[in-house]
């Protein structure tokens, strides 16, 4: 099975970043978190419904793609919970007038969204013992405690799962590398409204920040960890 970037980034640039030793697997700890980041109905719908449809519910959805990556990141849950790994939910909460910031007029859409839509989608919905994380900004870790969760867990790996691969999984997991955690992506497992856009992200993280693996390959990994 081919990358999903392939045919988006060429095959000689491709080989350029090998060459230069770029998109070598940093491999996983001994601990991981897994990091469900604004799975919530805003960004999928409350049914599945193609990209066009779903938008006229919310305009800030992903559409049916949200949908299958839900269903996958259910799967790495269930192993989380049998294992007993930390489970975090970083997520974008009702915003107020006071702190709307830049993005109330870089992306106006997401200040007028319905209070359903900041629900948590069932499948995937966090339990009493999860730690949720409301933020205001594209990285999870940027104003928020995650880091310091992460510390008093004991985590050295972070498997970043949500939305929107090139927004607020690409910033979080360019942040929780600079932190020095291990970083891991189930390119299936994250779902952008762009094809193009989630694709060559991938490609930039799996080659700087992150392995990015399918799903079932995580799942391989991480039955492995004692």
């Amino acid at each position: 099975m081919g990358n999903p970037w392939d045919g988006i980034i060429s095959e000689a640039e491709q080989r350029a970043y090998h060459a230069a030793g770029f998109g070598r697997a940093g491999g996983i700890g001994k601990r991981p978190a897994l990091l469900i980041i604004d799975v919530q109905y805003r960004t999928v719908g409350t049914t599945p419904l193609p990209f066009w449809d779903a938008i006229k519910e919310f305009p800030t959805s992903c559409g049916e793609i949200g949908w299958q990556a839900v269903h996958r990141i259910r799967l790495l849950l269930d192993l989380f919970r049998s294992r007993g790994w930390p489970v975090l939910y970083p997520h974008v909460a009702p915003k107020f007038a006071f702190d709307h910031g830049r993005l109330a007029g870089k992306v106006p859409s997401i200040m007028g969204v319905a209070a359903k839509g900041y629900e948590f989608v069932p499948e995937i919905a966090p339990l009493p013992d999860d730690i949720l994380l409301p933020k205001k900004h594209p990285s999870a870790f940027f104003g928020t405690p995650l880091a310091s969760y992460l510390i008093d867990c004991g985590a050295d790996t972070l498997v970043v799962t949500g939305c929107t691969t090139s927004g607020c999984v690409r910033g979080s997991v360019v942040d929780g590398f600079a932190y020095n955690f291990r970083v891991l992506v189930p390119h299936d497992a994250v779902y952008d409204r762009s094809a193009t856009s989630h694709a060559v992200n991938l490609f930039d993280m799996a080659s700087k920040y992150a392995d990015v693996t399918t799903t079932e390959e995580a799942l391989v990994l991480l039955r492995a960890v004692p």
